[in-house]
């Protein structure tokens, strides 16, 4: 039965490493192989496929170095930036008013100046212009107007300056009076550029308004307007730069567009007329009292109300 049998042929026996595995292990420095032959290359010169776990073999040490270089200028640039914004906003919170300190202290005051009140006015104006709290955005202009509109004793904003964080320190001028005038039992004063005030810190002036025109009260009132306490700073000024010292303004009888003034060391009146440019008229009195004084006259008044001419008696 053996003849019927298929005969097994002889297959030689798989060879079997003794040794064992001769290939290298994966878990070997794969740095040393990657371009061994047979291996696949698992590497890319993409510094982007990080994110998907892949790591770059491919890439050599300048490249490396090169990446590294470029985060390290990011980074610098993000820093850079943040110290900016930083910078930004220390000088912003530098420059920004909160609340505002008024300086308004002189030797010359006769009285102390309450600050209070100037202090509510410029917070009063900063709220209704809040970016010109930034002291660099401040119109000193505007706001000097605003304070002399509200506050007629202000003479000038001087200067603004920090104080403290949030808190900017404005140091005013206040007028001095050249002439007072009591009317209906109020105070006015007057100084030297005419403006009219009612508040004065100063010792009271020299120069006292006398009123004779026998106007009533409400009429009164019209008197003391700022056109006419204008005209007497004016004249006032104007005189003690010609060498003259104005002692009294006198409102004659039943005018009020004229004025009366006693010079010191001056025998005669001088007529004015409100209606008639300041400066013209002291010109006019100069002129007239010198040329009095050296033919030696001494009139009673002079009247300088009509350009050009002058009358006395």
């Amino acid at each position: 039965m053996g003849l019927f049998k298929k005969k097994t042929p002889d297959a030689p026996r798989r060879r079997r490493s003794v040794e064992g595995d001769s290939r290298p292990s994966a878990t070997a420095d794969n740095t040393e192989r990657i371009f061994q032959r047979n291996r696949t290359l698992t590497g890319s010169i993409s510094n982007n496929l990080s994110t998907t776990h892949h790591k770059t073999d491919l890439e050599s040490p300048r490249t490396q170095a090169h990446h590294l270089a470029l985060q390290r200028r990011k980074i610098g640039g993000v820093l850079l930036i943040v110290v900016a914004i930083a910078t930004l906003i220390l000088f912003l919170l530098f420059q920004f008013t909160a609340r505002a300190a008024v300086v308004v202290s002189d030797a010359s005051f006769s009285v102390p100046a309450d600050a209070a009140i100037y202090e509510k006015v410029i917070n009063d104006y900063l709220g209704k212009h809040p970016i010109e709290r930034l002291r660099f955005a401040l119109d000193k202009t505007n706001l000097n107007n605003y304070l002399i509109q509200k506050l007629p004793e202000v003479d000038e904003l001087l200067n603004v300056k920090y104080d403290s964080i949030g808190r900017s320190s404005y140091s005013l001028t206040m007028r001095r009076p050249v002439a007072g005038w009591v009317i209906n039992n109020k105070q006015y004063f007057v100084d030297s550029k005419g403006l009219a005030f009612d508040r004065n810190y100063y010792a009271s002036p020299g120069v006292e308004i006398i009123d004779q025109s026998g106007i009533g009260v409400q009429q009164g009132l019209a008197v003391a307007s700022n056109r006419f306490l204008s005209f007497v700073g004016r004249v006032v000024a104007l005189s003690k730069a010609s060498g003259f010292t104005v002692q009294q303004a006198i409102i004659p009888l039943d005018t009020t567009r004229q004025l009366e003034i006693r010079l010191k060391d001056v025998a005669p009146l001088v007529k004015l007329s409100i209606d008639r440019p300041v400066g013209e008229q002291v010109e006019d009195m100069s002129r007239s009292l010198n040329y009095l004084s050296s033919h030696g006259m001494a009139p009673a008044y002079v009247d300088i109300r009509v350009s050009g001419k002058a009358f006395y008696l």
